[in-house]
């Protein structure tokens, strides 16, 4: 198994899934960065906003201070256990009683939510041999088949072949939204008819991959509540099956998620992870929510990296997840 991404034919190739891959100089990169800006507004217009309120016009670091960034990491949706982590880190640069330097403690702070976001920040890998499978797995309402469209667009405009699974056989509505997509795309998918069973799509569509030498195979799959243990137990079952085709596959499981529904995101995370073991996370929706801050929660407590994060409707809006951009952009979005 390889570093995910590299085309088999040269070593010059750009990775398909980059660690920083929209970090582009000149105006590429400043757009993306003013877009990421802007779609983060809602979140940083309560958590930045309120932290330099909170720091300014204090003398030290007291209990009051502690007791109130608290509260803004918290409504901010970063989950009680790591706040309580971030602010014992804090405190371990500014103890108790020192003086309030607020630009100071505001850059500290930036450095301890980059470094939480970094500590699951592993590359994803690719096949050594055949197509690199990435099954794509959710709850209902996240943007799976979505985030599976705009991945089709991002991989084929770095030169790969794509191949895309119809495997949310329980709607009509959900395979002819990824047939629309392929045409869009101009790519293949394999489909069967509704109630087929979604294993037996999957496997016919690794199948298919191979023979037409595709580089990448998205495969979608039905949205499944993960409190729900049939349907937890029916995504096994596909993985099983994906493995008698391809012993590796699937190289990546991605989760979709949704970053408006805060730390619900976080559960899913564990129960998906539990079940069928997650090797990336695409959080989508965050320009539509106040909640951004569980992106924080979900480095912390979930430990699995994001992959990607959507702030748009746009095809490009989806984009590789940068930890240091991230929060930039969020310091940035009330300047």
């Amino acid at each position: 198994m390889r570093f995910f991404g590299r085309k088999k034919t040269t070593d010059a190739d750009e990775p398909l899934i980059e660690e920083s891959a929209d970090k582009a100089s000149g105006d590429a990169g400043s757009s993306w960065f003013s877009r990421l800006s802007k779609g983060l507004g809602r979140t940083g217009a309560g958590f930045v906003s309120g932290l330099g309120s909170i720091l300014s016009g204090r003398p030290v670091i007291d209990d009051e201070l502690i007791e109130a960034l608290e509260t803004q990491l918290l409504m901010a949706d970063v989950g009680v256990a790591t706040t309580q982590s971030i602010i014992d880190q804090l405190l371990e640069t500014y103890p108790r009683q020192s003086s309030v330097d607020a630009e100071a403690v505001t850059e500290t702070l930036k450095q301890l939510l980059i470094t939480t976001l970094s500590i699951a920040d592993t590359p994803a890998v690719e096949a050594e041999d055949g197509p690199t499978v990435i099954l794509v797995v959710g709850v209902n309402g996240a943007g799976k088949t979505t985030t599976i469209g705009k991945l089709a667009h991002r991989y084929l405009s770095q030169g790969k072949s794509v191949m895309l699974a119809a495997g949310d056989t329980f709607r009509a509505a959900a395979v002819e939204q990824l047939q629309t997509w392929g045409e869009r795309n101009g790519v293949p998918v394999i489909a069967q008819h509704t109630g087929a069973d979604s294993a037996s799509v999957l496997f016919d569509a690794i199948s298919a991959a191979k023979a037409r030498n595709v580089d990448v195979l998205l495969a979608d799959t039905a949205g499944r509540l993960n409190n729900k243990a049939h349907l937890m137990d029916e995504l096994e079952k596909i993985v099983r099956v994906l493995k008698k085709a391809d012993p590796e596959a699937p190289h990546e499981t991605l989760l979709v998620l949704d970053a408006g529904t805060g730390q619900n995101a976080v559960a899913q995370a564990r129960e998906f992870d539990a079940s069928v073991g997650i090797t990336g996370i695409a959080l989508t929706k965050l320009d539509g929510t106040a909640k951004g801050g569980v992106v924080f929660a979900i480095g912390q407590e979930v430990k699995r990296p994001i992959r990607f994060i959507g702030i748009g409707e746009a095809v490009d809006d989806l984009r590789p997840f940068d930890a240091e951009d991230f929060v930039n952009a969020l310091f940035t979005s009330v300047d």
